[in-house]
């Protein structure tokens, strides 16, 4: 048990380092995308260009990490997941099914669509895979807040599981909400950190010119 516990917090720990970076960042890249848009300014582009190859990777990186972290469940915590699985592994499918392809759909259009997409359909996905990744997020902390305060589910004696009654009360759980906020704001102060830190270090190196960061 001690070494379960120690893989998948090493496992866990460095998967949500991508997320995090990644939520904040979208909707970063979506008003940068919309400054572009609405004033022509080049700066926007610039900025936004180079943000785009940085969000792809970690969005990759992301994705690798947490398919490790999902087969842990099974692999690390077998006995747990089949005595939660239909109550903690609804939230989860509702992330891979819904937030996560539309994330990623909408991502793929937003990437590859740039010279293919009108301007404002192609903000538009950006926007859209911004949304997802936010919903992603939402539905993974609704998952983890059941196991904090477990609602809207009954033990089965007969069966020796829990049993999911109402779906909407794991959704709306008052640990969801509160912990959805906290993380919201996580995500937005670690992309903004890091986003920050690289413009900074890139004004003060002398390997970018001043013309870099100076308005078209």
């Amino acid at each position: 048990v001690l070494l379960s516990r120690i893989q998948f917090a090493f496992t866990v720990s460095f998967h949500i380092i991508f997320p995090a970076f990644t939520i904040g960042l979208a909707a970063w890249l979506a008003v940068l995308e919309g400054m572009h848009l609405r004033t022509g300014q080049a700066i926007y582009r610039r900025v936004f260009e180079f943000w785009m190859k940085v969000f792809a990777v970690s969005f990759g990186m992301g994705v690798v990490t947490g398919i490790v972290q999902e087969f842990q469940f099974g692999m690390n915590w077998a006995r747990y997941s089949r005595f939660v699985g239909d109550v903690f592994g609804a939230p989860l499918a509702m992330e891979a099914l819904v937030a996560f392809f539309l994330e990623s759909t909408f991502l793929g259009l937003w990437i590859f669509g740039w010279d293919r997409l009108s301007p404002k359909l192609h903000l538009a996905t950006i926007w859209a895979a911004a949304i997802g990744a936010t919903l992603s997020a939402y539905f993974i902390v609704a998952a983890n807040s059941w196991m904090q305060h477990p609602v809207g589910a009954i033990y089965n004696a007969e069966t020796g599981r829990a049993e999911m009654v109402d779906i909407w009360a794991v959704l709306t759980n008052s640990t969801t909400l509160a912990a959805f906020a906290l993380m919201n704001a996580s995500c937005r102060n670690t992309s903004s950190s890091e986003i920050r830190s690289t413009l900074c270090s890139k004004a003060t190196s002398n390997s970018v010119s001043s013309d870099t960061l100076r308005p078209a």
